[in-house]
């Protein structure tokens, strides 16, 4: 039993911006799945958009993701994170991370991406994330008030109501059981505020550019936790991921279409200007469908993303590791078309938040890819997830300060320790990894790109028999890392399908074809599921 005044779960940009203000006033334990770098923020090639030049204008930035958000963002949460994102941006300069400058010494090598009208995105070549993750981590690492406890991975919130037996009122958050990865060993972490900060879910489907730890965790915690979770259907998938065997989810930027890629079919014809007056750089729900089509029309395995136009030299410079990262697998970008496939990218839906990244369980907080603040509505606009994510770990942050007279004296009541029973240990690892490659596939061919009513309804009738049998394992198993994950990305994969039947329109990433068209009258509004006290 531990006990600790701020539990993170999660350590990308968002846990680790939200650790280090917070550790200004509390102390604060930080738990992540695998190795520190193993996450989404790591990955991100793009970078964080933002108006920091005097020839963009706020208004437009607004405009643009209200655009790709497709009528379901909330504007006055994209006009707070819009106006507030600058002064974010430019704190992550002061926290050692750097961002190209202008070639004639601008503050910021602002580049173009797809939805955007200007540019806006700052970036380090075409390894952002990694410069962010980096510079975070030293600082965090740095800070005596921060424990960071790798290879622990939470299992479930600890609930006031299961501590006291109180039901009435809104429910409140007391920590989590955490699985010691090394070990085995489940231990009980106490906290005045628990803040989930996970990632997404990426790897319920058999394509991604995600991480292997994007399995829904935070999410899914959340939910059966009592808490709202919001637009589960609306799952990007990003257009381009390199399509090689070999190459394990490597992403092929938004931002090289930003400078003039062009997505050829297989007889080197460009095609989006068929499926989208914006051509290439239409936003990522329009291009990825574009790409689906052409691909079910010629029967071919992928498309290509011919950036030949521009030189050696420029495309070494600009994008140094998806030039070294092709070339290894024997594409040299400046001289062939690189191959691509669309692969799930990102969660626009997620725990439902408020302004300052509250969730509807007191005390639980959601940032980053596990919340759903109303920015992304029906589909993200590039680069405004390291965006959000910096944004509101700020606000988060802000009002765990202004209450932490009143957390911080909150009394925290006994919990019961994890419970093994006559649990045993799993000896056939098939039990697991069987179910987890059907949800992956089902998911794939059934609740992709383009959905159907009958491939939900398939879909949920092939589901229900793994889910039971995932809950069998989990009550009569001693808990893996690959038992728990499982058991999330089930459970995700079920949220999702019932999402997607909910809403009978096609909006943003959501496209149905018995639906085929938007719904303002009937859809204009979040799809928000909360656990039936039936549920598990």
């Amino acid at each position: 039993m531990f006990t600790t005044d701020i539990l993170v779960i999660g350590s990308g940009v968002a846990g680790l911006s939200f650790a280090l203000k917070v550790a200004s006033f509390a102390c604060v334990t930080l738990i992540t799945k695998k190795k520190q770098a193993d996450t989404a923020t790591n990955l991100a090639q793009g970078g964080v958009a933002a108006v920091l030049s005097a020839e963009d204008r706020l208004e437009d930035h607004v405009n643009d993701t209200l655009i790709s958000g497709d009528g379901l963002c909330n504007e006055e949460i994209v006009r707070l994170v819009v106006t507030e994102g600058p002064e974010r941006v430019r704190e992550l300069v002061t926290l050692g991370v750097n961002f190209q400058h202008g070639a004639q010494g601008e503050e910021f090598d602002l580049g173009m991406e797809g939805g955007h009208s200007a540019r806006r995105v700052a970036h380090a070549k075409d390894l952002t994330g990694r410069e962010i993750e980096t510079a975070l981590l030293a600082q965090v690492y740095a800070n005596p008030q921060i424990e960071v406890l790798e290879d622990h991975m939470a299992i479930d919130l600890l609930l006031e109501s299961k501590a006291t037996g109180r039901k009435e009122g809104q429910d409140r958050c007391l920590g989590a059981y955490v699985l010691k990865r090394s070990t085995g060993e489940v231990e009980t972490w106490r906290a005045k505020v628990t803040v989930l900060c996970s990632g997404g879910c990426g790897k319920v489907y058999r394509y991604t550019t995600n991480p292997d730890i994007a399995t829904g965790d935070g999410v899914i915690m959340a939910w059966r936790a009592g808490a709202q979770v919001a637009n589960l259907e609306f799952v990007q998938f990003h257009p381009t991921c390199f399509f090689n065997r070999e190459a394990k989810n490597f992403l092929i930027s938004e931002a090289v279409r930003g400078e003039g890629g062009i997505l050829r079919n297989q007889q080197g014809l460009a095609f989006m200007q068929q499926y989208d007056n914006r051509g290439d750089l239409a936003t990522r729900d329009a291009v990825a469908r574009g790409i689906d089509a052409e691909m079910k029309k010629s029967g071919a395995d992928c498309v290509y993303l011919d950036i030949t136009h521009k030189s050696r030299a420029f495309l070494q410079q600009r994008f140094p590791n998806i030039y070294g990262t092709c070339l290894k697998y024997g594409v040299d970008i400046s001289s062939q078309p690189i191959p691509v496939v669309p692969a799930a990218h990102y969660m626009c839906g997620g725990v439902k938040v408020d302004a300052w990244g509250c969730s509807s369980v007191g005390n639980l907080l959601a940032l980053g890819e596990t919340a759903c603040t109303g920015l992304h509505g029906a589909n993200r606009l590039a680069s405004n997830s390291l965006l959000e994510a910096v944004v509101f770990a700020h606000r988060g942050a802000q009002w765990v300060q202004n209450n932490w007279p009143e957390l911080h004296t909150q009394s925290l009541p006994k919990v019961q320790a994890w419970r093994t029973g006559f649990a045993r240990s799993i000896e056939e690892n098939v039990l697991i990894s069987h179910n987890w490659d059907q949800v992956r596939q089902l998911m794939w061919d059934y609740v992709g790109i383009v959905r159907s009513r009958k491939r939900l309804q398939l879909a949920t009738r092939q589901l229900a028999p793994i889910l039971a049998e995932t809950t069998e394992h989990f009550h009569d198993y001693l808990l893996t890392p690959d038992l728990v994950e499982l058991r999330n990305i089930v459970l995700i994969a079920e949220l999702i399908i019932r999402s997607a039947g909910l809403r009978q329109e096609s909006r943003g990433l959501h496209f149905i074809t018995d639906f085929p068209n938007k719904d303002d009258q009937h859809f204009s509004q979040d799809t928000v599921l909360e656990k039936d006290k039936s549920e598990e």
